[in-house]
């Protein structure tokens, strides 16, 4: 199985793309996820934005319906929720684009993004993928560059907790586990990453999300620190 194959569609099964964006707006609060994620980022004029997974869109289009002047450029593996994103795009009259991509290598060179910003993505990818993924956008990264992350995260009691089994069940053990365990941290440090910043956390009917800011060994923020986790 390909690279472009091996990945776990929104909401799990590929008949249910269509009906994303219904069902997230219905049980889940995802604007103000999206706009805590879009503040964690500090985005300026002339930034040049990734996001990976753009799913959908709806991320991409908010930020830019935000801050205008940045280019946003979002890649996904799904063939299909990228057709449902460009209808969105030209729907909301935003100016950016959408590409796909094989799921390995990022079609873009080195040290050419400002920010990269993904959302409800990581939790989709397993261990290798994961680490992968990151090692990817760390490479696409300008060195004072940073990547900010909304996903699921360690639950904030045991109620949290037990919410979040709905999740592993729809999206899998395998590619959960290291979220739930809270160890995305420890992750982003594998990937090359020097230092991470929890920005925001939003408890949901389906577990804890926590937002990350995560930061290279040339960040104007951390410099000259070794890795730290630092909590809101």
């Amino acid at each position: 199985m390909s690279a472009t194959q091996n990945y776990i569609p929104a909401l799990r099964y590929r008949w249910l793309t269509r009906w994303y964006d219904l069902v997230m707006a219905k049980v889940f609060p995802e604007v103000r996820v999206r706009r805590a994620l879009i503040d964690s980022a500090n985005i300026q004029k002339g930034h040049r934005v990734l996001e990976f997974g753009v799913g959908t869109a709806s991320l991409s289009i908010l930020l830019k319906q935000i801050h205008r002047l940045p280019e946003v450029i979002g890649v996904d593996v799904d063939p299909e929720v990228l057709r449902i994103a460009r209808q969105k795009i030209e729907k909301s009259g935003v100016l950016m684009e959408v590409e796909q991509y094989d799921g390995s290598v990022l079609p873009f060179s080195d040290h050419s993004f400002d920010r990269v910003v993904t959302c409800l993505v990581l939790h989709h990818l397993d261990p290798e993928q994961k680490r992968q993924s990151l090692r990817e956008i760390r490479r696409v990264l300008k060195l004072d560059g940073s990547l900010h992350v909304a996903d699921w995260g360690k639950p904030s009691n045991w109620r949290m907790r037990l919410a979040f089994y709905v999740v592993q069940l729809l999206d899998g053990f395998k590619t959960t586990t290291e979220n739930v365990q809270g160890q995305l941290p420890q992750i982003f440090q594998e990937a090359g990453f020097l230092s991470v910043k929890e920005s925001a956390k939003v408890d949901t009917v389906f577990g804890t999300m926590r937002i990350y800011s995560v930061y290279g060994d040339k960040s104007l923020t951390h410099q000259n620190h070794p890795f730290n986790i630092q909590n809101n």
